[in-house]
């Protein structure tokens, strides 16, 4: 089987109540069919170190769905080769067995204490 690169885009915006983002991810991840890949979301002991970290995947055209919440629970219908998981102030997101449909982009969300907002990556 030939190499098929996925790329995997994360844009960044915030949706609290200051014009600034509070969490980092990388611009992009790309992997194989059928490697596995991991998104960082990196934050601080005021956001992602204090709340869970919700996950959401935009295909082209649609609009967000709701990959894991509390951190690293699956709503009903997304494959459990998604997955979520937090350690101190960066969460993860983790994509098994990568399929050409998961091309898309993916932003991490959670609340931040210092700004009473919610932020999303």
């Amino acid at each position: 089987m030939a190499w098929s690169p996925l790329l995997l885009t994360l844009i960044a915006h915030y949706t609290g109540s200051w014009a600034q983002s509070v969490l980092t991810q990388p611009s992009s991840v790309s992997g194989a069919l059928g490697q596995s890949v991991t998104i960082s979301c990196t934050g601080s002991s005021s956001n992602v170190g204090k709340y869970d970290v919700q996950w959401f995947q935009q295909l082209p055209g649609t609009a967000p769905k709701t990959l894991i919440y509390y951190t690293s629970s699956r709503p009903s219908g997304v494959p459990d080769r998604f997955s979520g998981s937090k350690s101190g102030n960066s969460a993860s997101l983790t994509i098994r067995g990568l399929q050409a449909e998961d091309e898309a982009d993916y932003y991490c969300e959670t609340y931040d204490s210092s700004l009473s907002g919610h932020t999303l990556l």
